[in-house]
């Protein structure tokens, strides 16, 4: 699989607020996730995208 991308919108569970991010795509367990950093507060942030 290439570098795949993701731009779109995570919840930040330590600001608990949507933000809209830019993250790469990885396969965990049979599934598509995606792995961001919060632009606010720096936490990681990651958005299940579904099956592989």
């Amino acid at each position: 699989m290439a570098d795949e991308t993701y731009a779109g919108e995570f919840y930040c569970v330590k600001c608990r607020e949507k933000r809209e991010a830019e993250g790469n795509v990885v396969v965990s367990n049979g599934r598509r996730m995606a792995k961001a950093v919060c632009p606010e507060c720096g936490t990681k942030l990651n958005r299940i995208l579904g099956k592989a």
